[in-house]
């Protein structure tokens, strides 16, 4: 297992697949790099695939200390030094799209494309998930939390016919300190001030029946990125990319492949 040493000694495992131009795959909170396993050998005969564990998950350091969306964009940059890798395409999920708004307001000259799928810009401005949402997440019974957030990744028809493996519902094996970390360096993520730095092409990709990121964020980062293109999955929920993979993957293809010619 590969890793990159980042900025205070920690180390971040990477994993690498494919062939071509590379794209840096970012999944969402408190999930290592499994997250994107349902789908990445759909970008695998166009791309290098770059995928990393979070610092807290899967193979990399668990520091017990602040994390936050900065600190993880700081970590990628770490791992595409580590790879000699100078500018790079990024698809950024969930906490991953925040953390992809960062790298591409932060380190413009590392990014030249990016996709930015069920996300927000976090602070006031977002639009939050209401609170049967966030009671039905606070359960103290651990399956009916299991439950609630499968409900809110996928459809019921979806959950009816598909029996696994489910690949974001979190690492199973992140300690309990660090999942703490995860959720607060996602829940005080605000972005708003520099998304208007951010010029690269940019797509904004979300479920129009996501109640665990509202899909009225999906908007908001368009108006305030400039130039950003908006693509709504109808019927989606949170896990758009996954279920809908049949029309989530084509589309973010199309348009990472008009992007960069």
């Amino acid at each position: 297992m590969p890793y990159a040493k980042a900025a205070d000694g920690a180390r971040i495992a990477y994993q690498t697949a494919g062939v071509g131009s590379p794209l840096l795959l970012l999944g969402g909170q408190a999930n290592n790099h499994h997250w994107w396993d349902g789908i990445r050998t759909d970008f695998e005969t166009a791309y290098r695939t770059v995928s990393l564990d979070y610092r807290g998950t899967g193979d990399s350091d668990k520091p017990d200390i602040r994390y936050s969306t900065m600190g993880f964009a700081e970590d990628a940059i770490a791992v595409l030094d580590d790879l000699g890798i100078d500018r790079v395409a990024v698809y950024g999920t969930s906490m991953g799209g925040r953390v992809a708004q960062w790298l591409a307001a932060r380190f413009p000259d590392r990014v030249h494309t990016l996709v930015l799928g069920c996300t927000s810009p976090g602070g006031r401005h977002a639009v939050e998930r209401g609170a049967g949402v966030r009671k039905s997440l606070s359960e103290a019974d651990p399956a009916a939390v299991r439950q609630a957030l499968l409900e809110l990744m996928y459809t019921p028809g979806y959950l009816a016919s598909t029996f696994g493996p489910f690949n974001t519902l979190g690492d199973p094996e992140m300690p309990a300190y660090a999942k703490r970390r995860h959720l607060y360096a996602s829940n005080k993520h605000d972005a708003w001030d520099v998304l208007p730095d951010i010029a690269v092409p940019t797509l904004v990709v979300h479920g129009t029946d996501d109640r665990f990121n509202p899909a009225a964020n999906a908007p908001l980062l368009v108006e305030r990125i400039p130039g950003a293109r908006l693509a709504l999955i109808p019927g989606a929920r949170h896990a758009y990319f996954d279920e809908f993979r049949d029309t989530a993957s084509p589309l973010v293809l199309e348009f990472l492949h008009a992007a960069q010619r």
